[in-house]
This record gives C-alpha cells, structure tokens and sequence, in this order.
C-alpha cells in the first residue's frame, strides 16, 4: 500500500481543511488498494475512468464519486504536478434535491425547547448567521466582535474568512453564555474546555426537535437552510444572502428561490375557483 503521508503532508501545506484532508486521503486509499502494486503514477486517462465504473457498479452515490475524482485530481495535478488536461475527468450530473427548511414558528420552537444555555447558545447563532457546523465549532470567543456588531468566520470552506451579522439579542445571549461557561479559546468548548465536535451538536439537535415536536429530518445545515429561506422571504437581496452564506457561486444560493414560499403563496390557484369540498 503505498505511503500517503507524503499526500498528507501536501494537502496541509496546501491549507486543505481537516474534513477534506480526511475524505481525500480515504478516498486514495481506496484508489491505490484498487490497483495494488501498480505505479498509480502510470496510469492513463482510460484506467482512471474504468476505476470510477467499478464505484458505480458498487453502488457509490454521485456525491461520492465527485469526492473521489477530487482526490485523484488533487493526487495527479498538485501531488504529481501533472498538466490538468491529462487527467481531466468528466463529473456526473448532481441530483439537485431541495433543502429541508423549518418554518420561522418551528425554529421558535427549537429554541423554546432548549432548557440548557449552551446548546441554546449554538442553536442561535447558527441560526442567526447562517453558520456551517464546522463554522461553528470553530469560533473563538476574539471572533466576537462586540464594538462593530459583527462575527468574524474565519477560513471557513476554501480558506475563506467573511463577515456575519451579530444581533443585538446574539450579543446578549452570548455574553450569558461566557459569564457562566467561562471559556477560554473556542467560543463553544468541549470537554475539559477543548473544542466541541460536530457529532455532539447533531445529537443535540436531533434530542431537541424530538422534545419540540419537530419531525422533519433536522440537522445542523438545517438551520442554515431556514435561515437562507427566510431571508429571501423577507426580501433580501440574493447577492448579499451569497455574501452572507460565504458561496463563491450564486446558483449555489438560488436553490432557495425553489423554496421559499413567498411567492408560492401569491399564486392564484385554479382550483380556489372550483367546489371541491
């Protein structure tokens, strides 16, 4: 099996996050176990294609795959520093699959039903920023900034840092929140005051929404989703919801034009006119 620490070792000079440095490595790991003893470095352009046949055929969701084909771009063009033309492979189409949203009253109700300060904390300010969960658990207390009234989101998804809004009501919140948890680095901290994980704010959600009577499939990006969505519902403008988000694409922030309901709403449906009761 060949060595990846070398492979590790690019990807952080690089400045790849830790998820990306972990999928990426997971999938090169499959793709040199796949070939065996062959020198990847040999490799053509038709053995490549042939291996991401063989996922399909093992069931590989789209998703997936794309991983997989960012790695072995990322081995190939960064790793080998090969010419991209060489290895250009073509992606699948992505299912496009509209988001899970709350509706302003359920998210009223998540926060209602969180009796502990902390996860009421985390519930908020993902919210009300529109946060990704890795954004979230990787907020130091600095990133407050209490004097412009904003939240600083630093190297977040493609190293990129952006401004949030810090509310009033977030402000007062957080400021309860470190006088009693006192904490010293991370803004949310974890056990014996580390960082808190990712999987630890899943299971509370999911614990929540059971006790609010919310049986929507929730997760943290959820509220990413219903914060998107009623921004658009209150008429903000889609460009500044992408700043918002951090989206380096504006047709990654239109999916919430398809569910918002606003418009919706304002349909005059054909059947209003017909007895059907």
């Amino acid at each position: 099996m060949k060595n990846l620490q070398p492979i590790k070792q690019k990807l952080i000079i690089k400045r790849y996050s830790k998820n990306t440095i972990s999928t990426y490595l997971a999938c090169l790991q499959s793709f040199f176990k796949h070939f065996n003893h062959v020198d990847t470095a040999l490799l053509d352009k038709k053995d490549i294609l042939d291996y991401l046949e063989t996922m399909i055929h093992k069931g590989y969701s789209k998703s997936s795959q794309n991983q997989h084909i960012n790695a072995i771009k990322f081995y190939y063009e960064k790793f080998l520093e090969r010419e991209r033309e060489f290895y250009y492979l073509d992606r699948p189409r992505k299912d496009i699959k509209l988001p899970t949203v709350l509706s302003k009253e359920e998210v009223q109700k998540l926060f209602h039903s969180s009796y502990n300060l902390k996860h009421r904390t985390i519930l908020a300010i993902i919210y009300s920023c529109g946060l990704r969960v890795s954004e979230m658990i990787n907020m130091r207390i600095r990133d407050i900034d209490h004097k412009r009234m904003i939240i600083w989101i630093r190297n977040s998804k493609s190293n990129k840092d952006r401004q949030v809004q810090l509310t009033p009501q977030i402000l007062q919140l957080t400021e309860q929140y470190i006088q009693y948890y006192e904490p010293k680095y991370y803004l949310i901290n974890g056990m014996n005051g580390g960082q808190y994980s990712s999987a630890s704010i899943q299971k509370m959600i999911k614990a929540t929404c059971k006790r609010a009577g919310i049986y929507k499939n929730v997760t943290p990006h959820t509220l990413r989703h219903s914060f998107a969505t009623h921004l658009l519902e209150n008429g903000t403008d889609i460009r500044f919801i992408q700043h918002i988000l951090g989206h380096s694409n504006i047709q990654t922030t239109q999916i919430y034009t398809h569910v918002s309901t606003t418009n919706i709403k304002n349909i005059e449906n054909p059947s209003d006119n017909m007895n059907i009761l």
